[in-house]
């Protein structure tokens, strides 16, 4: 009897530091599935199609939310974010353990829809003014407007309240490590373990 699947939700601001974190946490803890979010956006460089992202076009986008396709859909920075929902329910039907990295809008909704398969996580930065210092990098790789990410970023970090819990993301590997420790943590909890519970209580 395996226990229940759990949904890990990651989310932040631009310039948290969110993919830099999963990816450490990816190589550190077993048994965790990405789920990959379709967005309209185009793609960056050393990125790959149905790796990071699908990059699919907003014709198709449209036909996705239409047929009922999306857990959750965003729009942000002029694209579009979404999770196609068969893979993720697919998943965690098979007790296995999903990992979304989504924006906070999403994750609200999520967490409204999937109230009992989902923890919620989010990264934050040690400061604004370190979060201001790292859209520099953002800025020069996306072309994109620094003030507009920085003025949402705010927003962003007031929807902090609704998450389960919050790692601050100043040292890197104390980031990670508080990752995998709430992973490890939520995999143990009683709400995720019941059928292992009943199944040992039947077998007296």
């Amino acid at each position: 009897m395996s226990r229940q699947g759990i949904l890990f939700v990651i989310s932040g601001p631009s310039g948290a530091g969110k993919g830099t974190v999963l990816r450490e946490v990816f190589k550190r803890v077993e048994g965790l599935n990405f789920s990959v979010s379709a967005t309209t956006r185009k793609i960056r460089a050393g990125e790959a199609d149905g790796v990071n992202y699908f990059f699919i076009s907003d014709d198709k986008f449209d036909k996705m939310i239409k047929n009922g396709e999306m857990l959750e859909f965003v729009g942000k920075y002029g694209n579009r974010y979404g999770t196609p929902k068969d893979a993720v329910k697919k998943l965690l039907d098979e007790h296995s353990d999903v990992v979304l990295e989504i924006e906070t809008v999403g994750a609200t909704n999520v967490k409204r829809l999937m109230p009992n398969d989902t923890v919620a996580i989010f990264i934050a930065p040690p400061s604004l003014t370190e979060l201001w210092e790292r859209l520099d990098h953002r800025e020069a790789e996306e072309n994109c407007d620094k003030e507009l990410r920085f003025r949402t970023s705010i927003g962003e970090m007031m929807c902090a309240y609704g998450y389960d819990y919050l790692v601050v993301n100043d040292d890197l590997n104390e980031c990670v490590d508080k990752v995998v420790h709430i992973i490890e943590a939520e995999r143990n909890r009683i709400q995720f373990n019941k059928e292992i519970i009943q199944n040992i209580i039947d077998k007296g």
